[in-house]
């Protein structure tokens, strides 16, 4: 009979035991595991970031506009200049020879002014005693005409000084004519001085072309001639020699190009961080100060107003920065990357990013309603639905996944500015990606934060 109770409580135990394991299984079909974060405030930033080269604010190639040869290079490559420093020289006998003829010819030119001047002066004074000659024989004409037709004096003194008045008239009309000659070899000798300037101002510019001086204080970055070799100038779309390149060290830009998708959030005066490939470990402080209008085409590098067709492909647009406190040791030409900081919020609510999920709205209804019987009529004639998706985050309460639509705001590295939804101290759902994927609202949740996360070392 003992033997027998004991038998019926061994029989009651196990089948309470079996009750409670089959109702914790149960229950644990429906439990997801999780991994969860905390809303946090801190600071955030976006930043855009774009890669480059090193370049100075001024830079000039400085190219042949004569063809010659180099007869004296007075720099070397890295050397420092100043401004209307000489560079070099090129032959220039002849083009010194058809200044000094020219300056010649000039001097000429001036000296026959001079003698024609003076030839007016002595024209003009001619022409002023050939005036009161005529004015003298015409009073003694006139008075011996009356004295001749009342016969008091000679027809014969009469007709002397009729004589003396027409020959001082001859004279008089002879001196003008003289004014007039020489006025017009004044303006001819005139004529030759203003052609032989211009004939030096051409010549002088033709023998200024063969010296090269500094544009403005810099450094000599490229210096590809040298001494003997011969130049040409460009002609047409043929372009000529280049003796060297001048650059301003003193200014230095970083010249990156930016994906079309980004450079809506750039703006000029953003502040900026570059680094250089060739000095690593070190980051340089700059603010965007030129944004390019123009998209390039990145497999090309040519301009989107040059190309002559259209296309699809990726496009960047130049943006340039200038650093703040640059190095001396900097070259144009080194590798650089930027990182443009487009916004800022300080004290932020944020999130993990890959805590953001995506749901419909109307599957989010569904899920807050009691099951009702299948409607026969609509089932029949489905409707389309809009899209009625919806960002937001799962929140972790009584152990059960709470969808919360949320506003963001910016976007960090690693983190998202909320700006509605959520609030700091709240557990949220972050992973892992297939969870929360397929995760529905209300779902029994454990977490588990053991599970190393998606980009944790």
């Amino acid at each position: 009979m003992k033997a027998k109770k004991i038998a019926i409580i061994v029989a009651v135990v196990i089948l309470l035991g079996a009750i409670v394991g089959f109702t914790v299984n149960q229950s644990q079909k429906n439990v997801v595991t999780v991994q969860t974060g905390k809303v946090y405030n801190q600071d955030i930033s976006s930043q855009v970031t774009a890669s480059g080269q090193i370049k100075p604010k001024t830079i000039v190639n400085v190219g042949a506009n004569a063809m010659g040869r180099i007869v004296h290079l007075f720099v070397k490559e890295g050397e420092t200049v100043k401004k209307n420093q000489v560079l070099a020289q090129l032959e220039n006998v002849q083009s010194a020879a058809d200044v000094a003829m020219t300056r010649a010819t000039l001097e000429s030119s001036q000296t026959d002014a001079v003698a024609a001047q003076a030839a007016l002066n002595t024209a003009q004074a001619q022409f002023k005693s050939s005036e009161a000659e005529l004015e003298r024989t015409k009073l003694d004409y006139e008075r011996y005409q009356g004295l001749f037709k009342a016969q008091l004096v000679s027809k014969a003194d009469f007709d002397t000084k009729k004589g003396a008045y027409e020959v001082a008239e001859a004279t008089h009309a002879q001196d003008a004519a003289r004014i007039a000659q020489s006025k017009a070899q004044l303006d001819s000798a005139n004529g030759h001085i203003g052609q032989s300037r211009a004939s030096l101002t051409r010549v002088n510019d033709v023998l200024s072309k063969t010296t090269y001086t500094a544009p403005f204080n810099g450094t000599v970055t490229n210096l590809p001639v040298h001494e003997g070799e011969t130049v040409v100038m460009g002609i047409q779309n043929s372009p000529g020699s280049t003796l060297m390149t001048v650059a301003d060290m003193s200014i230095i830009t970083a010249e990156v190009q930016v994906d079309e998708t980004d450079i809506v959030n750039v703006k000029l005066d953003q502040p900026a961080e570059v680094t250089i490939d060739a000095i690593p470990n070190q980051t340089f402080k700059g603010k965007v100060t030129e944004i390019g209008d123009n998209a390039i085409i990145r497999s090309t590098g040519v301009s989107t107003s040059q190309s002559t067709g259209g296309t699809q492909e990726a496009k960047d647009f130049k943006v340039v920065i200038t650093l703040a406190d640059p190095p001396a040791n900097l070259r144009p030409g080194l590798s650089t990357t930027a990182k443009i900081t487009t916004g800022l919020a300080h004290d932020a609510v944020t999130i993990p990013i890959q805590a953001l999920t995506m749901r419909d709205k109307n599957d989010l209804d569904a899920q807050k309603k009691p099951n009702k019987p299948a409607d026969k009529t609509a089932a029949s004639a489905p409707v389309k639905k809009e899209n009625t998706d919806i960002q937001g985050v799962f929140v972790v309460k009584n152990k059960k996944a709470e969808f919360h639509e949320v506003v963001t705001g910016l976007t960090g590295s690693t983190e998202i500015q909320v700006k509605s939804g959520l609030q700091p101290g709240d557990e949220i759902i972050t992973g892992s990606y297939k969870v929360l994927k397929t995760l529905r609202n209300g779902a029994g949740v454990k977490v588990d934060n053991s599970v190393v996360k998606l980009g944790e070392s």
